[in-house]
């Protein structure tokens, strides 16, 4: 008889990380669950988690949103516990992120004990929640010796008045130092009457904390009296936690992250996505928003032919300029692709014209022999006009470079080479980013070059440039400032030095002194 045909064994199991966000700031996010999300098949993630979270999973994960946020209910619990099963059950490694805490009030219970009853591999990893987040990010201890050394969380999501009747309201007003109550904003006024006529005093401070630890967090503050009216006067909207208890009132003394010089601020950054970090960060750290938009995409030019032949004469060359780091990492890629490397460079005077292209030569093990002390073209020309004459030059450029260097270096006897060594374009999605951020509303536009400028002009339409014309602006470099104003946009901040520390640092000034 032939053998009977063997059945295809069934999958293993996956595994299913509940994984807790944290409260917003992605840099709150554990190290365990930045872990779990780069090695996941799948994430399923919520209202509450950061979107900039999902970048850290591969590229190619299924992301799958399953977001609740108040009166829309996207997908059903029913069916969260579903698909986190299925995922599982066809062996994937799935990422469940979840805003704050996934054991508090989040609902991970109920999913963990889904999968548990399942017989499916799960694994909770903890987050910062938002209650806790909030208040630090706000000022305020949730204890203090000398205040209170009880804390009760609690929801105030409570539907109906047999929800209200059920809350065990004497212990609360009483018995507990501090509360923290997520999900009740639009039960304020009941908890409050509830609070005091329990026994609270009306005076008891209260703060609420919404969009807690970004840059876009509120924090409104007032009394078991007042809070209510003063809620439905601002006009202040969920999510938000409340906090309430005698620790607010360290508050104004404790303050720390929306005191900062920048906070609330939207500052559009134009800066080429793979070199905006530093700028990114910076901004971050003076509490503004930076919206990125990259403007530039760093592309190979149309052909390398002249870069090549530059490369084949270094023998002969005297001097090299670079002008930016991409110009650095272009100059390298070719040098490598002629099978040589930065031994083809004894000899050879390096000029780089700041910190900046210095620190990226570094990379490469060589230190810049010359610096101007104006970091642009203006600053090497002065530098070297008096040391060239009778020397070569070689200048890897970007296709839109001035011709300056050549024609004054030139001019003062040298024999300059300047092949294109790349040259920029606006990356894909870059209309749909600016006009989007714009629409959103900006504080400040920053342009670091004068491509910057003309490539975020020509993604705008008649009415959006005119927009984005009547904000300040902020520069790097009196060219970049100069290719602004001809293109009509208002320069308000320019710095002395042109670095991107001292653009910062200028940034402050401005909205400080405003």
């Amino acid at each position: 008889m032939p053998d009977a045909k063997k059945s295809e064994p069934a999958p293993r199991p996956g595994i299913v990380y509940l994984v807790g966000a944290g409260p917003g700031d992605p840099g709150l996010m554990t190290v365990r669950g930045l872990a779990c999300l780069r090695r996941a098949e799948v994430v399923i993630y919520d209202y509450l988690a950061n979107p900039a979270l999902l970048n850290e999973a591969p590229a190619g994960v299924a992301r799958v949103y399953v977001g609740k946020s108040k009166g829309r209910h996207c997908v059903p619990q029913e069916e969260i516990n579903t698909l986190l099963a299925e995922h599982a059950r066809a062996g994937r490694t799935v990422v469940r992120l979840k805003g704050g805490d996934p054991f508090i009030f989040g609902r991970g219970g109920e999913e963990a004990g889904f999968l548990a009853a399942a017989g499916i591999p799960f694994e909770v990893v903890p987050g910062i929640t938002a209650g806790l987040a909030a208040a630090a990010y706000a000022g305020i201890p949730l204890t203090h010796r000398d205040y209170t050394t009880s804390l009760a969380m609690v929801t105030g999501h409570l539907t109906s008045e047999r929800d209200l009747d059920h809350v065990d309201w004497a212990r609360l007003a009483k018995g507990v130092g501090t509360l923290v109550i997520y999900m009740g904003l639009s039960n304020l006024d009941e908890i409050a009457a509830r609070l005091i006529t329990h026994g609270r005093p009306p005076q008891t401070p209260v703060a609420l904390v919404r969009w807690a630890t970004t840059p876009r967090q509120q924090t409104l503050t007032g009394t078991l009296a007042d809070i209510a009216a003063k809620v439905a006067a601002a006009d202040f909207q969920p999510p938000a936690v409340i906090i309430i208890g005698e620790v607010v009132g360290l508050r104004d003394t404790l303050r720390w992250f929306d005191n900062r010089p920048l906070f609330g601020r939207r500052i559009l950054v134009t800066r080429a996505a793979d070199q905006a970090a530093p700028m990114l960060d910076a901004l971050l750290t003076h509490g503004a928003e930076p919206v990125p938009c990259p403007t530039i995409g760093i592309v190979p030019p149309a052909s390398y032919a002249e870069l090549d032949a530059g490369i084949a004469q270094m023998g002969e060359v005297d001097f090299l300029i670079l002008t930016s780091a991409n110009a650095v990492e272009a100059f390298f890629a070719r040098l490598a692709v002629a099978g040589r490397d930065a031994r083809a460079l004894a000899g050879v005077t390096l000029v780089t014209v700041g910190p900046k292209t210095a620190a990226a030569l570094a990379t490469f093990g060589l230190r810049a022999d010359l610096m101007p002390a104006g970091y642009d073209a203006e600053g090497v020309i002065t530098l070297l006009r008096g040391k060239v004459a009778g020397k070569q030059v070689l200048y890897p450029r970007a296709a839109l470079a001035r011709d300056l260097i050549v024609t004054e270096l030139t001019a003062a006897g040298a024999t300059v080479i300047a092949p294109v060594a790349y040259t920029s374009a606006p990356p894909a999605g870059a209309t749909e980013t600016a006009r989007t951020a714009l629409t959103a509303g900006l504080d400040l536009l920053t342009f670091t070059a004068s491509s910057t400028v003309r490539n975020f002009a020509e993604l705008l339409g008649p009415e959006e440039l005119l927009r984005a014309r009547s904000l300040p602006s902020a520069v790097i470099g009196p060219q970049t400032a100069a290719t602004a104003r001809e293109l009509g946009f208002t320069v308000a901040i320019e710095p002395a030095e042109a670095t991107l520390e001292a653009m910062v640092a200028a940034i402050v000034d401005y909205f400080t002194q405003a």
